[in-house]
């Protein structure tokens, strides 16, 4: 059971890799979410919600964050050795292991956009911006 939810926006490069939102679990057992700084709080919010919504579901499912991670890191030394672009995500990527909790994470960011008319295509340039470091 997560007693506590430690929520932080920080600095692109204080992530742990390349990603704008990023969730482990520390080693008291606390669901840690650090959320790269986009300038915009609403940006910020929607990553935070994609995040909150792929780790809930992982976790129901036995998807593990150290799985998740280990493939996150194979996908960006893929991307190093040129076999993914800038703009390909590791949770679109088939070999994924919670490529299906990432997409509905999508669908509700995606909703949320929309319900306060915010275009996704523009969204998406400033989370790409700060990803692309």
């Amino acid at each position: 059971m997560i007693k506590h939810i430690h929520i932080n926006i920080i600095p692109h490069k204080l992530q742990r890799y390349n990603t704008p939102g990023d969730y482990y679990f520390d080693e008291s057992g606390d669901l840690i979410v650090n959320i790269s700084d986009t300038g915009d709080d609403f940006a910020n919010e929607l990553i935070l919600i994609h995040e909150l919504v792929e780790e809930m579901l992982t976790r129901k499912r036995g998807i593990t964050e150290p799985e998740i991670m280990a493939f996150d890191e194979l996908y960006e030394k893929e991307r190093a050795e040129g076999k993914h672009t800038a703009d390909e995500e590791p949770g679109w990527d088939d070999r994924c292991p919670c490529k299906k909790e990432h997409s509905f994470a999508e669908a509700i960011e995606r909703l949320c956009a929309n319900e306060v008319g915010l275009d996704w295509n523009e969204y998406d340039k400033k989370v790409m911006n700060v990803w692309k470091v």
